[in-house]
């Protein structure tokens, strides 16, 4: 993940993070009111960092990984390395833990991060933080309105296994937590019934929009305008097009004689995604190799308020991460 570090709203420091690596390269800049999925979005400058690679593709299969022994030093460090631009579980070696060894590293003293907004535990892309409350406070309050109005104000990119059959629409669907073998898994609620939202089920709803295609595989765009638990990576299952790398939930999607369908959730445990051998000679990858993995989906781009109510929207920009873009050479994909 990128993380972005907000101290007031005139004055911001932006890190750039990758959940598995890090480097300089966030892109900052104001967006217009309407940019989404229509002609600006699509045609946007690609930022630095997430066009595709030319040449070999080297002997590692997931470029950009961190190692998983990372000490705390090291990923303060990493951290601090990021800072790209200012504008102003206990034991679990996590963001969270690390954010006082990163405030004092940073030069915040006394001051604490917060996360404001972040992705899922397994996703990259995007982190924000702020060391200012009011600062934190405006910008969950800023996220709530827009989600109420239905606005959307991030972007997530998405290699799945399978194409869509829409070009792009949207998706709905009531979601829960149910607790299974041990495990907290989202799963769909056909037909939710007012019981049903008052114990937590919630309804839930993304818009998606295929950018390329290659190899049985898309590059997909979403944008989340309801916030629940693995909501992107069931959407797709539900569209029988799993993340690529979703080694939870891609499970309940079946094949029999090439046609794809879906299985019970309740009924299907989590497990190592499989992919069939074409897939594989693609992404020349063995099925070992292929059982590790990343979860392909980025929050890519994020908006956030101007300094001023009538400010035009700032845009953050996080770079694809090295493996990422590796599969996209590998499928022939490019994110426009």
């Amino acid at each position: 993940m990128r993380a972005v570090l907000a101290r007031e709203m005139d004055c911001r420091r932006v890190l750039g993070r990758f959940c598995s690596g890090w480097r300089r390269g966030l892109g900052v800049r104001p967006v217009p009111e309407d940019a989404g999925f229509g002609t600006e979005a699509r045609h946007q400058r690609q930022p630095r960092g997430s066009r595709q690679r030319s040449g070999p593709l080297g002997d590692q299969p997931f470029p950009g990984l961190l190692p998983k022994n990372l000490s705390r030093e090291e990923l303060v460090d990493a951290l601090r390395a990021a800072v790209v631009d200012r504008k102003g579980k206990p034991g679990e070696l996590t963001l969270f833990s690390v954010l006082p060894e990163l405030s004092q590293s940073l030069g915040l003293r006394e001051q604490e991060l917060q996360v404001v907004r972040a992705s899922g535990k397994e996703s990259s892309g995007l982190v924000l933080l702020s060391s200012c409350p009011q600062t934190a406070s405006r910008l969950q309050k800023y996220f709530i309105h827009a989600r109420r109005a239905q606005r959307p104000t991030a972007i997530y990119c998405a290699v799945t296994d399978g194409i869509p059959a829409a070009s792009e629409g949207k998706i709905q669907a009531a979601l829960k937590l149910e607790h299974i073998d041990g495990v907290n898994l989202t799963v769909p609620v056909k037909a939710p019934s007012r019981k049903d939202i008052l114990e937590g089920v919630k309804k839930t709803l993304s818009h998606f929009r295929v950018v390329a295609t290659g190899s049985g595989c898309a590059l997909v765009q979403l944008q989340p305008l309801t916030v629940f638990s693995s909501q992107l990576q069931v959407h797709m299952v539900l569209q029988l097009c799993p993340v690529l790398g979703d080694h939870m939930y891609s499970a309940r999607v079946g094949t029999v004689l090439g046609q794809r369908f879906l299985l019970p959730a309740e009924n299907n445990k989590p497990q190592r995604q499989v992919l069939d051998e074409a897939l594989l000679r693609c992404l020349h990858l063995t099925p070992s190799q292929a059982a590790q993995l990343p979860l392909h989906l980025h929050l890519h781009r994020l908006l956030l308020p101007g300094t001023r109510a009538r400010d035009t929207p700032v845009e953050l920009l996080a770079p694809l991460p090295p493996y990422f873009s590796r599969t996209l050479q590998c499928l022939g994909l490019c994110l426009q």
